[in-house]
């Protein structure tokens, strides 16, 4: 159930994405020849209007084939080619546009499903969460999940029912090296899961790796929600451009991305725990799945909207258009190093659960 919700969801934000710039080249008249649900090979199409809508084979997201956005068609007056470039930037950036206010929606339903929140205030009755894991840590590897709620640890010779943050690190700095059952509660289950506390512990880390709080859901009466969702989708925003920067500097200074990049396998993975935690947490996941679409989408690297767009601020500073002939290869070079950047991303989630 969580891959076919997974497929449906990235599946509309891409077609959310690709009807952003349908819109804008139909609105700007701009001629579109297909809009395309999935990938081919093609199973049905339909001509309407002019415009081939087409159903696919593979059904992960769709395309737009929009009339001279290869260089074709100069001077002809519906060709995007022939466009001014404030034109042509607002059909390039409309795809990221709706991405945005795809995410504003999503979030701001979230908030009126429930937002969890952290408290800080000693509550008994609340649960200690896990909300982060560290990549090959002793809790990685013995199975914990975000979103599990710790009850109670126990050793060989004694036991202790969890009520805050501080009993977990207590207990886990009393046992390092040793093995302890931690009872969690994940779903409508209770689980028994052996781990065993590291000695050594990587700077920013504790034993088991994990970071801890108690959680509660705060419910947004539905004529705030807009309010809400504006502000967390400003937050998403903001985290996601501060992990580039952090991607982009360990890239820079060690020449690897970090551990907690991943790719489609990974991104199940967190949907798969994002889900047990109720649809509210799903939606906000999928909220964020979409800013992350329309900021990568938005870089300026060969291929990607933001790609085309840096052409266009390129052509503005020069007063002259590119010989379209580099532009393409410039774009078919990103695309093969994105699929290539896919490939090693997805390799690297596959030995991360081997």
């Amino acid at each position: 159930m969580t891959l076919i919700l997974i497929i449906i969801f990235i599946s509309i934000l891409i077609l959310v994405h690709e009807l952003g710039h349908f819109y804008a080249a139909r609105k700007l008249g701009v001629r579109v020849d297909e809009f395309g649900f999935g990938f081919p090979p093609k199973i049905f199409s339909r001509i309407k209007n002019g415009i081939r809508y087409s159903i696919n084979l593979l059904p992960f997201g769709g395309f737009v084939k929009i009339f001279g956005e290869h260089g074709e068609g100069e001077g002809a007056p519906d060709s995007f080619i022939s466009r001014p470039i404030w034109q042509r930037f607002i059909i390039l950036f409309a795809g990221v546009g709706m991405n945005f206010v795809l995410a504003w929606i999503l979030f701001s339903a979230g908030s009126v499903a429930g937002v969890p929140r952290i408290v800080d205030e000693k509550d008994a009755k609340i649960p200690v969460s896990i909300i982060s894991i560290a990549p090959n840590s002793p809790a990685d590897e013995a199975g914990l999940r975000f979103g599990d709620k710790i009850l109670e640890i126990r050793a060989p010779e004694t036991s202790l029912r969890i009520e805050t943050e501080q009993d977990v690190i207590d207990f886990v700095e009393a046992y390092r090296g040793e093995e302890i059952i931690l009872i969690v509660e994940r779903g409508d289950g209770v689980l028994e899961i052996a781990a065993t506390p590291r000695g050594h512990v990587p700077p920013g880390e504790g034993p088991l790796g994990i970071a801890l709080a108690r959680l509660t859901v705060d419910h947004t009466p539905w004529y705030l929600a807009p309010w809400e969702g504006g502000k967390i989708f400003l937050r998403s925003i903001f985290a996601t451009v501060q992990g580039l920067g952090i991607i982009l500097k360990e890239l820079v200074t060690e020449g690897r991305a970090p551990q907690a990049v991943s790719g489609p396998i990974g991104i199940f993975s967190f949907a798969q725990d994002t889900r047990a935690l109720g649809f509210a947490y799903f939606l906000q996941f999928v909220g964020i799945l979409s800013v992350n679409l329309g900021i990568l989408n938005f870089l300026p690297i060969p291929a990607l909207d933001g790609g085309r767009i840096l052409f266009l601020a390129i052509e503005k500073i020069r007063g002259t258009r590119l010989n379209p002939a580099i532009e393409n290869a410039a774009h078919t070079f990103g695309f093969l190093l994105l699929i290539l950047l896919m490939v090693l991303v997805t390799y690297r989630d596959v030995a991360r659960i081997l």
